[in-house]
């Protein structure tokens, strides 16, 4: 009888390192142990004046587990991926899927309000889109006079 070992990349990943240094670890990230927290993966979009945020969710409820918030100037995607078949363990199981709560913030310009974000979910992504975030963000120069 042999030992099935999972073994899906080298312990000095360069990619691993940068994710670790630069941001949160990915939640492929096996090397640590488990907390019940996960960071889904997510990336940030201009799309003319509008802020258009993806974060990866498959799997989870996002009627019923996760919430979009406006908190002063920082947009908050918060709630769970829930394990429906944890009962059904009986044994060793192989887990690369992370379950538990999440969590992510982003920063926005303190003139978004809350009628200038809409979400909407569809294959496993959660999409917000921020109207107007980068409208007048361009930058203007200032002119220098001699004395």
């Amino acid at each position: 009888m042999s030992n099935l070992t999972l073994w899906s990349r080298p312990i000095w990943d360069t990619d691993r390192w940068l994710r670790d240094f630069f941001g949160p670890a990915a939640t492929t990230d096996w090397l640590r142990p488990s907390t019940g927290e996960f960071t889904p993966a997510a990336e940030i979009v201009k799309d003319g004046d509008d802020a258009v945020i993806r974060v990866e969710l498959p799997g989870v409820d996002v009627d019923k587990d996760v919430e979009v918030e406006l908190r002063q100037d920082r947009l908050v995607i918060h709630g769970q991926r829930r394990d429906e078949r944890a009962e059904e363990k009986n044994g060793r199981v192989l887990r690369e899927v992370r379950y538990g709560s999440f969590r992510r913030s982003f920063q926005l310009p303190a003139h978004v309000t809350s009628e200038a974000v809409s979400a909407s979910y569809d294959a496993g992504v959660l999409t917000v889109r921020v109207t107007g975030a980068y409208a007048g963000s361009q930058a203007k120069r200032i002119a220098i006079t001699k004395q």
